[in-house]
């Protein structure tokens, strides 16, 4: 099946490229319902994981190119939503919560996908500098996947701490997901991607 829905790419790889981002999204949004004050700030332990995703699709992309990138992601999109609702349930939460946060994770999940694979494509094929195209990535799909995953799983929802806070429980998130991108998982892809690359090169 991914031999025709994915032309020219090693199976194995697009196996685990699917799997990596339904793992990543997956365990975000089980991570979402886990509250914490950061110096007083509410925030969730997803905000940890939600930058991967910006890196996995951008991985993707350079490992496989555009087009077969643009595929990988949408081969991950309805499993990954699947895999969201599933362990939301499995965590104790009620059918009608966990329908909502997959679907959030589906649209959050979308616009920062097409974000990165349609707009900061332009940047990877104009700047040869690797660390250009995530960075602003980063930046600006935290800002727009979030408040978008926020505002549909969370606006007038069951859950009253998170219907009523929702706005500043997001902005916390955006910008301890900037940070935590910047510091720690943009230098990280770095290393890994150049270690893929040389790896590549050498088979």
């Amino acid at each position: 099946m991914l031999d025709k829905l994915l032309p020219g790419i090693d199976k194995a790889l697009a196996t685990k490229l699917v799997i990596f981002h339904t793992f990543i999204i997956a365990l975000s949004n089980y991570l979402v319902s886990m509250k914490f004050e950061l110096l007083g700030f509410p925030l969730t332990y997803a905000a940890f994981t939600f930058p991967l995703v910006v890196v996995a699709t951008d991985l993707t992309v350079r490992m496989v190119g555009k087009s077969l990138g643009r595929a990988v992601v949408g081969l991950s999109f309805i499993p990954a939503i699947c895999a969201s609702i599933w362990v939301v349930i499995a965590s104790g939460a009620p059918e009608s919560v966990a329908l909502r946060i997959g679907v959030a994770s589906g649209v959050a999940y979308l616009i920062s996908t097409l974000l990165d694979v349609y707009v900061f494509q332009w940047f990877r094929e104009k700047y040869s500098s690797w660390w250009i195209a995530p960075t602003l990535s980063s930046v600006v799909t935290s800002i727009i996947d979030t408040y978008a995953f926020f505002g549909t799983a969370f606006h007038n929802s069951a859950n009253e701490f998170m219907a009523a806070n929702w706005q500043v429980v997001a902005t916390n998130q955006i910008i301890t997901k900037i940070v935590v991108s910047l510091l720690v998982i943009l230098p990280a892809y770095g290393v890994l991607l150049n270690y893929l690359q040389k790896k590549i090169e050498a088979e």
